[in-house]
């Protein structure tokens, strides 16, 4: 490994000799001057992994030598070495990105402790992250065979999720491709785990009836309506676990958390549907039997979900709250977004405002395509690094720092989430057959049987008859649905694309964050 390069500058340098001997036993490379002014010309000149800096020399101060050495090169690490403890000179040094600090007289282990946190602390913690999921790849492995109820396969995909942020910091793609086996492992069992146990939790539910996109907002959402803040219900389209958990620490520096839960969204799991349902309170064929005005069926050219504020305020009725004053707004677009943070302090009379605001649309501008999600993330990493960016960029963060200014609780949750598929599966169905690739509704469908959890009997499902012989099929894990006729085509254009309808951890499994004021 080459070595460590050094530049110690104090106007005391003769005296600090025994330090930089012991550095260089070490095996660093130590160049040393007295003043500031040489230290900035020798890093013009010279590269340098890290500068010890001295405070207080004459001439330019440390302060001064700081401030070019950042205009010069920003990233370069700077421990700033003080006499003094007075906090005004630490903020003014921490407010210039000084990476320490040390106060003299400084000691040998405390040089050798700054260099290594500074310097070797990523390798460091790389290792020991690869370290732990080495030991811990064996027991992930074991959960996934085992026979395990819904709360249990939530507990395992949150365990997964947080491997998979850890490793990504790391430097070992190694790990992370095994983590991503062992991801589609759980996949292909979790579908199995769907194939066995959706149907009984619509018609036969018991306590290990998981919590599901009709219910959640009676049973989770609906009780903090009951206390003194007003509740500000903030489901951000399309967001997965994985997504929320990157975000997490954003919101954070707003809000306190106060409850992490997850629940189940139903199959398909797509906006029509699942969302629908979130606001109804009803499953999809319960809507379109007691509202048919407020269902629209697949095949309709029109929007499938304009009525969902209707939907809300029936099911407000039904839970008791038919004159509690209420609000529903919609964000499809950076402008929409931009108004809703001006007039936000309008809504705060409410005890009710409900902000439905449509990530993948702010990115793509397309429902279908999805085209800049395409070319900017074709890998799960790179979505998650995405979302981040947006968030940062958008309105909605806007949002969020003004409502952490009032007394409000604030709820984050989704509707569904999206998988990133990469194997094809051939379908065969009529003109009328819906174009969604994880899931397909129609009569005489024709498909790969293993690739698809089949309900024939919509009814079993809680879903609408389009017609007499309509039957449902649901894509499990990663696959996608190719019709025959210019299939190579079709699979090179949709292949690593984040597509959503079907069975996946990622799409089922759907945070929802209970949030206060801090």
């Amino acid at each position: 490994m080459e070595k460590i390069n050094i530049l110690w500058a104090d106007d005391e340098i003769d005296l600090l000799k025994p330090h930089v001997l012991f550095l260089e036993e070490k095996g660093y490379k130590v160049e040393t001057t007295n003043n500031g002014a040489e230290a900035i010309d020798m890093i013009k000149q010279h590269h340098y992994d890290i500068v010890f800096l001295d405070e207080n020399m004459p001439g330019l101060s440390g302060l001064e030598t700081l401030s070019q050495i950042k205009n010069i090169k920003s990233t370069l690490p700077v421990i700033m070495i003080t006499k003094s403890e007075e906090e005004g000179i630490m903020e003014d040094a921490i407010g210039s990105k000084i990476s320490d600090y040390l106060i003299k007289p400084v000691n040998p282990k405390q040089i050798l402790l700054a260099l290594k946190k500074n310097l070797e602390a990523k390798h460091l913690i790389s290792e020991k992250t690869t370290s732990a999921y080495q030991q811990e790849f064996r027991n992930i492995g074991m959960t996934i065979s085992d026979r395990l109820s819904y709360a249990e396969w939530v507990e395992l995909y949150k365990k997964m999720i947080y491997w998979e942020l850890a490793l990504e910091k790391t430097n070992d793609p190694g790990m992370a491709d095994i983590l991503k086996m062992q991801k589609e492992e759980a996949n292909n069992s979790y579908f199995k785990f769907i194939q066995n146990n959706y149907l009984n939790w619509l018609n036969k539910p018991n306590e290990n009836t998981p919590i599901l996109s009709h219910n959640v907002f009676q049973k989770l959402i609906a009780p903090l309506l009951d206390k003194d803040k007003p509740v500000f219900v903030l489901l951000i389209d399309n967001m997965r676990f994985d997504q929320w958990k990157v975000l997490q620490s954003k919101f954070e520096e707003y809000f306190r958390l106060e409850d992490e839960k997850t629940y189940s969204a139903i199959l398909p799991t797509a906006t029509h549907y699942a969302r629908n349902s979130f606001f109804a309170g009803l499953m999809p064929s319960e809507i379109q039997k007691r509202f048919p005005q407020l269902w629209v069926d697949e095949i309709a050219e029109e929007g499938k979900n304009n009525h969902e504020k209707e939907l809300l305020e029936q099911l407000l009725i039904r839970l008791g709250k038919r004159e509690m004053k209420f609000s529903y707004n919609k964000i499809t677009n950076l402008t929409a977004g931009k108004k809703l943070a001006e007039n936000l302090s309008n809504l705060m009379t409410n005890k009710l405002n409900v902000i439905v605001y449509n990530f993948v649309d702010m990115l793509s501008h397309s429902r279908t395509d999805m085209e800049v999600i395409r070319e900017l993330a074709d890998t799960d990493s790179a979505y998650r690094s995405l979302t981040l960016s947006w968030f940062e960029h958008s309105p909605l963060l806007d949002i969020v720092k003004q409502l952490a200014e009032k007394n409000v609780r604030l709820v984050i949750t989704t509707d569904h989430g999206t998988i990133n598929v990469t194997e094809p599966s051939k379908v065969v169905g009529d003109k009328n057959t819906n174009s969604n690739l994880r899931y397909k509704l129609g009569k005489a469908l024709q498909y790969e049987k293993k690739d698809v959890l089949e309900v024939h009997n919509p009814a079993d499902a809680h879903l609408p008859k389009v017609n007499v012989s309509t039957s449902y099929i649901f894509a499990k894990t990663d696959r996608f649905f190719a019709y025959p006729n210019n299939y190579n085509y079709y699979v090179s254009y949709y292949k690593n694309t984040f597509q959503h309808g079907g069975i996946s951890l990622e799409e089922m499994i759907i945070p929802l964050v209970v949030m206060g004021p801090k």
